[in-house]
């Protein structure tokens, strides 16, 4: 999730803030800084012995995926991901997503630069949970979830994290394409239209940097990963639209707690027969094991809603020819811009029925 993007316009801006605002201005520019302090440039990283060999051959693929994505791809020759900061912890940030007892939409938040955006973020998780328990107590439901990367747009010059390393290369070659994309095209005031413009990216890229270097085995597993992916997201868009249905009948609040627990228990039972189907897979298991409300599915649809119709348009067009036409699209009055997304959406489902006949 992109939330210290923000701090662009903070830090250059010499934006005013309220004072109630002010101490999440504060954690943001100084968890942002602290964090560009520590930036140490790949190559010596690499040649200090001091490093574990993990990290350095991480790095390696690093810079070679770097290559490629400006290469093959067109994303932004800068100075981001040429640097390496380790952590010492697991997430960068810790994002809180909010959504009313009775709603499908998300709460949003405004910001300089980054417009309004579905969630807010923290380099403290126990200030991320300080404020998830502060919404809670005003009846919303909430999600919290660690983030491993985030984008400040180009702003700065974003460095590789140690939290972007520990899941082997095809994560790491996931995560540096989806934050590249951040720096190509970023939709103010539109979360879901970002994230899924950068995840269409991303699947994209990955697919083609396996092919390119002839890993046929890795791509078969991440083309698997990615049809579990999409049958997720489908289950978690038809409990979206479920609910949706629910809370628009306007029952009274207890008919419609108890419609809403059970919708989401059929839900989990929709799950584990989808499950039965993936070999033993559970990449959703953990998910599933959470408190589920309505801001766990914002958390999901935020990154997936419009993927299916870009991903189409992108293998149709080109990396080039699909940006410019993504940044036609951005120029459209938000109800044109997501019937066309919801027609490519279509066109995209169509054409996969057809090929599956």
């Amino acid at each position: 999730m992109r939330f210290a993007l923000v701090l662009g316009g903070l830090v250059l801006g010499g934006v005013l803030v309220s004072a109630c605002a002010f101490p999440y201005y504060m954690q943001a520019i100084g968890g942002q800084v602290g964090l560009l302090r520590q930036r140490v440039p790949i190559e010596e990283v690499i040649a200090d012995p001091a490093y574990d060999a993990g990290t350095r051959d991480q790095l390696g693929v690093v810079i070679e995926l770097r290559e490629f994505a400006v290469s093959e791809l067109g994303l932004p020759d800068n100075g981001s991901y040429t640097t390496f900061v380790d952590l010492g912890r697991d997430f960068v940030v810790w994002n809180v997503i909010a959504a009313e007892e009775f709603s499908v939409d998300p709460e949003t938040w405004c910001f300089p630069v980054a417009g309004c955006v579905s969630y807010r973020g923290y380099f403290d998780r126990s200030r991320a949970e300080s404020f998830a328990e502060r919404l809670r107590e005003r009846g919303l439901d909430t999600f919290t979830g660690g983030s491993r990367a985030y984008s400040t747009l180009g702003h700065f010059s974003d460095p590789v994290l140690n939290t972007m390393l520990n899941r082997g290369a095809v994560d790491v070659a996931a995560t540096l394409f989806h934050e590249l994309a951040h720096q190509r095209l970023y939709v103010r005031d539109d979360t879901d239209l970002s994230e899924s413009f950068a995840t269409a990216v991303e699947q994209y890229a990955v697919e083609q940097w396996l092919e390119r270097g002839d890993q046929s085995e890795a791509l078969e597993q991440y083309r698997s990963r990615l049809a579990r992916q999409r049958e997720f997201a489908g289950l978690v868009a038809r409990q979206r639209e479920r609910l949706a249905g629910v809370f628009a009948a306007g029952e009274d609040v207890a008919t419609m707690r108890r419609a809403k627990s059970e919708s989401f228990d059929l839900m989990r039972a929709e799950y584990e027969e989808l499950k039965s189907g993936w070999g033993g897979s559970g990449d959703y298991d953990g998910w599933f094991s959470g408190d589920l409300n309505n801001a766990s599915l914002v958390a999901v649809t935020s990154y997936q809603r419009w993927v299916a119709g870009l991903r189409s348009r992108l293998e149709s067009l080109g990396p080039e020819a699909f940006y410019l036409e993504v940044e036609a699209l951005v120029e459209q009055p938000a109800t044109e811009r997501s019937t066309t997304l919801e027609r490519w959406n279509q066109a995209s489902a169509m054409a996969a029925l057809a090929n599956n006949r």
